[in-house]
């Protein structure tokens, strides 16, 4: 029998928000015991009644009730093509459920750039920046379903730019700004962007990466595009070019209060995008009441994200793991960004960094955890790490040797693998901090989310490998795919292995303890010298 490497104790368990919650649901609806697995099951058995705790518990703030929680119990063949089915008639703002929540004086976010820079602000700083950019949003014609693009490190300016865009009912889509030109291309030329923000140049690894060039050259691809605003993320001097004005002209300084626009559940919010590796990248367009209560339930209950926690994750704005860490501000929480390389000048950066802003929840990669093992260097020794409450590691399978490497050499605390994806801007199965952490094992599947492994007959399997499915409807399932009208590229992304059930491209296998060990993609068949290997193979 596997030893666990991680255990609550009693006295932790109580204070935890999923202790809290599981209390609730256990006696308004006289469930049996607040198991974790009576909880879970609970939520796909009923998923009108999860979804609505979960609503009322989080205070989810709107203007007009639903009324309706969910019409279909089942996903439609014309998935992708028409409503969700969630919440009908609710309206809502996703900015506004952000911004609530943080008291004035409490820092929303706190960042650190790879020179050393630092920038803070309150949450009262926040709201009255946010008001400022979208009163110049609004100003220059950006209405709602209007794209505002940027190529963006993970700096103040992109929360900003979102939260603008998302209080006016316009769209965000991000990408990073090392991606090559054709990548920022594929990816924005197919959107339309009305409004880019970028910055000058950005820091990688000591040097300093200008960015202008290749913006200029998108910028002439791509004739939608009426106005650019450039953040001076660098001391170089800027030169502006035509439509190119200064990220502060951006900001109206007689804005008042922000003015969020009240919209339908389904209301289009994000475009994020698969990686690409077969063609165009999909652009997968999120919706904002779904994304809304997707990431409050992996926050609060998965994650235990309590108002005035410090919450970090190494991510790009390229990756949907920025979009997820932005909303912890929907728990009160303080984003710390950092933009850079996590490696320079040292292989201690990071670690120092938890300590510096005294992080609750350090978000990694495998990759990154194995560089620091392979350093030799000691987390645990070289740095105090005393606020560390929970390590989140995705990207890909944390192998064994990583999870006792932590255990070993950086802290007794719940180490939160999580797996899911852009297609869902959250994840399947994911951390738990009233269960113990075994290793290669991912601790539980996420609340609401009838997470299975099927074999290739279509039939549910526990302890073997098999194809990672959902069978039920989900709240932040993409509401459809951008230029496909008739939703045939979405229902053959999703649908057409095992008709009617959600199929995401990954190996899984369910242990007998109800953890998941992630192989790899299913999906994805690279051809190297006529070998076919599957990434799940290269991951093992």
């Amino acid at each position: 029998m596997p030893i666990a490497l991680w255990q609550p104790s009693p006295e932790e368990q109580e204070k935890t928000l999923l202790t809290r919650f599981s209390k609730k649901v256990q006696e308004r609806y006289e469930l049996s015991d607040c198991e974790y697995s009576t909880l879970h099951q609970w939520s796909i058995d009923y998923p009108e009644l999860f979804w609505k705790e979960v609503w009322r518990d989080c205070e989810v703030r709107s203007s007009a009730e639903w009324s309706k929680v969910m019409s279909k119990s089942k996903f439609s063949e014309k998935i992708g093509t028409e409503p969700s089915g969630w919440f009908e008639g609710v309206r809502l703002n996703f900015a506004e459920n952000l911004l609530a929540r943080g008291k004035d004086e409490n820092e929303a976010l706190c960042f650190t750039g790879e020179n050393g820079s630092t920038s803070s602000l309150s949450y009262s700083e926040l709201r009255d920046v946010v008001a400022k950019c979208a009163s110049g949003l609004k100003s220059l014609g950006v209405s709602k379903s209007d794209r505002v693009a940027a190529v963006i490190p993970n700096c103040p300016e992109a929360v900003i730019g979102m939260l603008a865009t998302a209080s006016l009912g316009a769209i965000w889509s991000s990408c990073s700004p090392d991606f090559g030109i054709n990548g920022i291309y594929d990816r924005l030329g197919q959107i339309s962007p009305k409004i880019l923000i970028t910055v000058n140049a950005y820091y990688y690894n000591g040097k300093e990466h200008d960015c202008l060039l290749k913006i200029r050259e998108i910028v002439s691809r791509i004739p939608s595009i009426e106005s650019v605003f450039i953040v001076p993320f660098t001391e170089t001097t800027i030169k502006f070019q035509g439509n190119e004005q200064a990220w502060g002209k951006l900001l109206n300084s007689s804005a008042g209060t922000v003015n969020f626009a009240q919209l339908p559940f389904d209301h289009p919010l994000y475009i994020l995008y698969s990686s690409g590796t077969t063609g165009l990248p999909k652009s997968i367009v999120h919706g904002a009441g779904g994304t809304l209560l997707k990431h409050l339930t992996e926050h609060r209950y998965h994650t235990d994200v309590h108002p005035g926690d410090r919450m970090f994750f190494f991510t790009t704005c390229g990756w949907m793991m920025w979009n997820w860490l932005v909303s912890s501000l929907a728990s009160g929480a303080t984003l710390i960004l950092y933009d850079g390389a996590p490696g320079f000048p040292d292989i201690g950066r990071m670690w120092r960094l938890i300590d510096e802003q005294q992080i609750t929840h350090f978000g990694t990669s495998p990759k990154f955890l194995g560089a620091v093992s392979k350093a030799g260097h000691s987390p645990k020794l070289n740095h105090k790490l005393e606020s560390l409450r929970a390590i989140l590691s995705t990207g890909s399978p944390l192998p064994a040797d990583l999870f006792s490497w932590v255990y070993a050499e950086v802290a007794y605390v719940p180490l939160m693998s999580i797996a899911g994806g852009t297609d869902i801007a959250g994840c399947f199965m994911g951390g738990n901090p009233n269960l113990p952490v075994y290793s290669e094992e991912l601790q539980c599947k996420i609340l609401g989310m009838n997470t299975l492994a099927y074999n290739s007959d279509g039939e549910s399997v526990v302890c073997e490998k098999g194809e990672l499915v959902c069978a039920d409807p989900f709240p932040s399932m993409p509401i459809y795919f951008w230029n496909d009208a008739d939703g045939k590229k979405y229902h053959k992304a999703y649908f057409e292995k095992f008709p009617g059930v959600w199929t995401h491209g990954d190996f899984i296998e369910i242990t007998e303890r109800g953890g998941i060990i992630v192989y790899g993609r299913s999906d994805t068949v690279l051809n190297p010298g006529g070998v076919r290997i599957g990434t799940a193979e290269i991951y093992s």
